[in-house]
């Protein structure tokens, strides 16, 4: 399997430092408010990850954190007369709600990190001790960053253009405009801890260092997040921690692209932040994950509601497949023989498509773009009158729908039983275009009760009005069906 290492600039092999092992940390979010777009791409990329690692047979310890003191955090405690606990847990629990909807997997730990207080001290001390750090009057700690000489190697970025752009902010009493907080103070009203260096509490870069250190075992076999965090965060995460520990940190890093919105970056100033919960109004949970999935993890992704319309008509159009693989697989006699050699030739190189996308840095497009290929397939083969009724095409179902759940348990979609799935996105459509279920309900059973009557007149009239509603009838053995067009 390649993976793209953020550190290297290019492609490689995955191999776990510890045989048949892997250790992965991912930053997590700053629980001080609603989850958004970004934050679900990241989250669906590493459970990705993860999923697809232990498929083939790793043994995965997934570490992803909640940041549960911060700037923000105690800027809303104090807005909202709360204390910072409280309003880190309301939003914790808010994303475990939103990750448990879009089937994102609970990572094996989630470190918080006012639990490691005592790992951060003591990693601050030992960067005091060797000269990679000092405090200043006042109680703050810095990281001396030109005491670190491969400072800028995951970034690509140079220390001395870097001090050029830098300023000392007012209060602050930094030896060079480029070191960072490994401490800060604690003002008038903020939570603290007691620590050698007086009242205060860790800074945000410290706190994965201490955190993954703690829990996995260094380096990291992979470290990532979003992309916003090669610099500063975790080029400042390497800096302290391997100076703090003289090994490396890290052997891949792995950073998701961003997420724009109607090809503009996201941004609250912009107007047009979109938290995960602001896109399940409009959609099923399923729907979101596919869109998220359907570029390469490391390239922008471009929402709009408009793209999640068109992958929701992809995932409807899959889900439709599966279901009438099951239909025909519930035949109860076939014919004897096989179907011509191409169509199982057809379907193991999709098949073997799919998973070489997926060794190919985790390219879901390309995996994606297996699927459907799989799914014309199947089509294709249901409607050949020559071959859908031999026991070779009821073979190839099998394998197909043994592939499907392979999927599933890979990609985190396609996991429902497609007669569910189908009918929940009906009632979605049928709700965001403000249609009147019940009102469809009642138009049906007029129209079964003339046909009954033999007035198909009055039958047609009734799938007229029921079109002009949006409304499709289709007859089928078992009955009328109906849907959103």
């Amino acid at each position: 399997m390649q993976l793209y290492n953020t550190m290297t600039r290019r492609k490689e092999e995955f191999v776990p430092l510890t045989p048949g092992k892997a250790g992965i940390y991912a930053c997590g979010i700053t629980a001080y408010d609603l989850s958004h777009i970004g934050h679900a791409r990241s989250a669906v990329v590493f459970d990705v990850l993860v999923r697809y690692l232990r498929y083939r047979g790793l043994e995965v310890t997934f570490v992803r954190n909640f940041t549960d003191v911060d700037d923000k955090i105690i800027a809303r405690a104090n807005r909202e007369g709360k204390t910072c606990e409280d309003i880190a847990q309301t939003y914790i629990d808010a994303f475990h709600e939103d990750m448990d909807k879009l089937n994102v997997l609970r990572p094996d730990i989630e470190p918080r990190a006012t639990a490691y207080i005592g790992e951060m001290q003591e990693m601050i001390r030992s960067l005091i001790d060797q000269g990679h750090a000092y405090a200043v009057e006042g109680g703050d700690v810095y990281f001396r960053v030109r005491s670190f000489k491969e400072y800028g190697k995951l970034s690509g970025r140079d220390v001395d253009e870097l001090r050029a752009g830098a300023r000392i902010a007012v209060g602050e009493a930094k030896e060079d405009p480029l070191d960072f907080a490994l401490w800060k103070a604690a003002k008038p009203g903020e939570p603290y801890w007691e620590s050698p260096w007086g009242k205060g509490r860790p800074g945000w870069h410290l706190e994965c260092s201490a955190m993954s250190r703690k829990n996995l075992c260094l380096p990291l076999d992979i470290h990532g997040g979003g992309q916003d965090l090669v610099f500063p965060h975790h080029e400042n995460e390497i800096a302290q921690s391997e100076a703090a520990t003289g090994k490396e940190f890290a052997r891949f890093w792995m950073h998701n692209g961003f997420v724009q919105i109607n090809s503009e970056k996201m941004s609250k100033s912009l107007n047009n932040f979109k938290t995960i919960r602001d896109i399940l109004e409009h959609c099923q949970p399923e729907t979101l994950r596919y869109f998220l999935l359907s570029k390469q993890y490391r390239g922008p992704i471009d929402f709009s509601f408009d793209v999640l319309d068109d992958n929701e008509k992809g995932l409807k159009r899959i889900y439709e497949t599966l279901r009438d693989a099951e239909l025909a697989l519930s035949r109860p006699k076939w014919k004897p023989g096989g179907i011509a050699p191409a169509w199982t030739e057809e379907f193991d190189s999709l098949r073997k498509g799919f998973f070489a996308a997926m060794d190919d840095d985790l390219n879901t497009a390309g995996a994606l773009g297996c699927v459907f290929g799989t799914v014309r397939l199947v089509n294709r083969l249901l409607e050949d009158k020559a071959e859908k009724s031999k026991e070779g095409c009821r073979d190839l179902l099998g394998s197909f729908l043994d592939l499907a759940r392979a999927w599933a348990g890979i990609l985190g979609v396609f996991c429902q039983p497609p007669q569910q799935f189908l009918l929940e996105l009906r009632e979605v459509r049928a709700k965001r275009r403000g249609i009147d279920v019940a009102k469809i309900g009642e138009l049906m059973d007029e129209r079964v009760r003339a046909r009954a009557a033999k007035d198909y007149a009055a039958a047609d009239l009734v799938r007229s009005r029921l079109a002009e509603m949006g409304v499709e009838v289709r007859d089928t053995p078992g009955g009328a069906v109906w849907d959103i067009t």
